[in-house]
């Protein structure tokens, strides 16, 4: 058996994005969905008596999933975490393999934006937070919006 720590004799995959076995164990563990702004937002819209789909897909043919999906009402929440959409206020670069992960957060925002124009043209409204953003406000404006489109109904695309 050897004394050596898995760490000491770890080396990365060819191509990968680890820089370390610890920073690729940190790196998996971070969660695609029930993260705690999603949920503290999803427990407040609930609690104003809106139902709604967790992490589905607006559009069955388009394979991104939205955190909270509103389909009567054609409304599709997203709560994007400062890091991984590239947050104006918060956004970081980091300093290991930087060029690897600044590359990956402009993809997630150029999928953001895409998914945005997908989903508009198929006569769906997106609501996008930051996680940064108080979680009672951002339910608010998912429950006012919901509520008006229930209301109002849903304009038509042709």
């Amino acid at each position: 058996m050897s004394s050596e720590s898995p760490e000491a004799v770890w080396e990365a995959p060819e191509g990968s994005w680890a820089s370390s076995a610890a920073r690729r164990r940190n790196m998996q563990a971070i969660r695609s969905r029930d993260t705690k702004p999603e949920w503290l937002i999803r427990r407040l819209v609930h609690a104003q008596g809106l139902r709604y789909r967790v992490s589905a897909r607006p559009l069955p043919d388009l394979r991104r999933t939205a955190d909270l999906v509103f389909r009567p009402a054609k409304v599709a929440v997203f709560i994007d975490g400062c890091y991984w959409h590239g947050c104006p206020e918060h956004y970081v670069s980091p300093r290991t393999n930087s060029g690897y992960w600044s590359a990956k957060v402009e993809r997630n925002v150029k999928r953001d934006r895409d998914t945005d124009q997908k989903l508009d043209e198929a006569g769906w409204l997106v609501l996008r937070f930051w996680e940064h953003e108080p979680s009672a406000a951002c339910a608010d404006k998912i429950a006012e919006v919901v509520l008006a489109r229930r209301s109002f109904g849903v304009p038509r695309c042709n």
